[in-house]
């Protein structure tokens, strides 16, 4: 009788044991699926930027054919962007130089008026943006499942069974170089003085802060007037005849 809960005890651990395995395992194939596919969106979204950088090359080509430098810049930064079987890291770089390309080719653009008038190439970076804000978000969701991977990976218990089954950390999609810099705007304010809204707590600005060159001029209060001088008194001439009252008699 005792032989028999012995067994029955082991086999109970060993199916535990094995229950907490497989459920690992499991955990781990899902969190790589889901890197996969979020690869996948990616992927997506790149495909269709690398068409609308085609399609913004040849419109360009029809007003500044001379430009031909900066075209054939970003047709090979396109070209080497749209090679196969690339890493994220390897893709993130071959994005940025393409990027750079891009940039270059867009300032040309504005000495053209009327390219930049033409309804096609507006509606080319209209798209191109909206193309970029989706890979941004896409490029977010894939960084937030390589991190739970990554995780699992690294940290005891799961990382045995990782090692067991070749389960390894996937690369991060990272936005390098001049990405990484948020734009600046510049509205010809750089150098202005801003004064600080009415509701600081702070309080009023120290004496020695000069006053805003926006704000309006404080108009001094005018000095309050002098009361009047009473009138003065004209002297009495004796020698005059005008209304001088006549001497008394004599007693």
């Amino acid at each position: 009788m005792t032989t028999i809960i012995i067994i029955v005890v082991i086999v109970v651990v060993l199916l535990l044991l094995v229950g907490i395995v497989v459920g690992m395992y499991n955990g781990l194939i899902k969190l790589r699926n889901l890197v996969q596919e979020a690869w996948r969106q990616i992927d997506v979204e790149l495909t269709r930027r690398h068409d609308l950088i085609g399609n913004l090359v040849e419109t360009v080509k029809g007003y500044a054919a001379h430009e031909r430098g900066t075209l054939e810049d970003v047709i090979r930064a396109r070209s080497a962007a749209m090679a196969p079987n690339q890493s994220p890291g390897q893709q993130a770089e071959s994005e940025n130089m393409l990027s750079q390309a891009l940039g270059r080719l867009l300032a040309i653009a504005e000495a053209y008026p009327d390219l930049k008038a033409n309804q096609n190439f507006m509606a080319l970076q209209q798209e191109l943006t909206s193309t970029e804000d989706r890979i941004a978000s896409a490029r977010r969701y894939y960084n937030a499942t390589v991190r739970d991977l990554n995780t699992k990976v690294e940290t005891v218990p799961t990382n045995f069974i990782a090692g067991m089954f070749g389960i390894r950390t996937a690369e991060y999609f990272e936005a390098v170089g001049e990405q990484r810099e948020a734009p600046r705007v510049d509205f010809g304010q750089r150098d202005a003085t801003i004064p600080p809204p009415s509701g600081y707590a702070g309080g009023s600005p120290s004496a020695s802060t000069p006053p805003s060159p926006t704000s309006p001029a404080t108009t001094p209060a005018a000095p309050e007037a002098a009361p009047a001088a009473p009138p003065a008194t004209q002297p009495i001439d004796p020698t005059s005849s005008g209304n001088v009252p006549p001497a008394p008699p004599r007693a």
